[in-house]
């Protein structure tokens, strides 16, 4: 009870926020000095009011329901959600245009300001929509100390984020994994996320994984939209794919150490513990392979050598980039370090809530062992 009383003030919440963002966009379009009304703008209104509640309601139904109608509807309002962030920066560039004009005495047609502005924040928008759709393969070569003379020279694949749901599903993962098998790599990461969360044929989605192959192995971390809930399901399907599902554990590999520790168990002190359990040595080259960059300090302390990450997404688009870099720091995209420690975070395969992606790219990075 206590869970869906907080889930309910979260919808209202964020449907609040919804409404009143609408609210600014319609008085920003529909505003003229002089005052009017006319039919357009109650049209305006209508079509704003039913935009404001859309992306809530198409959430609610991919929750419960995995059809063609909910896939297409839920696609549609987070679409449109995304361009709503452009064109809500559109709208405050509008007014903060026509205060300056009007302190600098100079007379401009808010209308016009508005709609070009609005027009170039449409055309943003949509460009982020295509490149969201386009997935890149980002190479970058890994110096380790200690590393086994069997792993120099070889290359492992990193993929995380790919969210299949109601915008992204098996196709997607098909194209995923064929672009992944032309780069024949040694081994491959999957750092989690590989789900939504939404209702889903989970085993079905899974299903491309199985021609999915290294020589070294195919390994994944559980992430957070995977433990939204019971997780058996995801892990089921993926293991169903031929997939290692690592779970608090160390596999070794031609005298490698990979490690896995799902998101749950990654989460604070937690990961201390999961770490200390699984005897991880020091003294040889280890790969941890964990959902989110939150804790490196902890991991970098354990002795390990390279941590592989998703979760960030690199923020997908402006603003929500500048936030994930204000959180995730220098770990928030790329190779980084901590102490002995390198970090590599991917910005992920898919997307999150609107398919869009504006100063960041979907990826596959094949990493290069020397």
């Amino acid at each position: 009870m206590r869970m869906r009383g907080r889930f309910i003030r979260f919808i209202a919440i964020v449907q609040s926020v919804l409404f009143l963002a609408h609210f600014f966009l319609y008085q920003t379009w529909t505003f003229s000095p002089a005052g009017s009304d006319s039919p357009s703008r109650r049209w305006a209104g209508l079509a704003l009011g039913l935009l404001s509640v859309s992306f809530v309601t198409a959430s609610v139904l991919a929750f419960r329901y995995t059809n063609a109608a909910v896939r297409v509807f839920y696609r549609a309002a987070a679409i449109w959600l995304g361009l709503l962030t452009f064109l809500f920066l559109a709208a405050v560039s509008s007014w903060v245009v026509f205060g300056a004009a009007r302190l600098a005495g100079v007379n401009v047609n808010f209308h016009r300001t508005a709609a070009l502005l609005f027009g170039i924040a449409s055309i943003t928008g949509l460009y982020g929509v295509f490149n969201a759709s386009w997935t890149r393969i980002t190479r970058t070569t890994v110096r380790l100390a200690n590393l086994p003379a069997a792993w120099r020279g070889r290359t492992a694949a990193l993929i995380s984020d790919l969210h299949l749901g109601h915008v992204r599903n098996g196709s997607f993962l098909r194209r995923v994994v064929a672009k992944i098998l032309l780069e024949a790599p040694d081994a491959i990461f999957i750092a989690g996320d590989l789900y939504d969360g939404t209702a889903i044929d989970a085993g079905r989605a899974a299903e491309p994984l199985s021609k999915l192959t290294a020589p070294h192995g195919v390994y994944f971390v559980a992430g957070n939209h995977e433990q939204f809930g019971d997780d058996s399901k995801y892990l089921h399907a993926i293991s169903a794919a031929g997939v290692r599902v690592l779970s608090s554990e160390k596999v070794e590999v031609d005298g490698l150490q990979i490690l896995g520790v799902p998101y749950r168990n990654a989460a604070g002190g937690k990961l201390a513990l999961a770490l200390d359990s699984m005897g991880l040595d020091r003294e040889r080259a280890s790969i941890l392979l964990v959902h989110a960059p939150d804790h490196p300090e902890i991991a970098e302390a354990a002795g390990v050598s390279l941590q592989l990450s998703g979760h960030t997404h690199l923020g997908q688009f402006v603003p929500w980039s500048w936030m994930a870099r204000r959180i995730y720091r220098q770990f928030v995209y790329g190779l980084s370090r901590i102490g002995k420690m390198q970090v590599f975070t991917s910005s992920g395969a898919g997307t999150w809530g609107p398919p869009l992606r504006l100063g960041s790219n979907p990826e596959i990075v094949m990493l290069q062992f020397e």
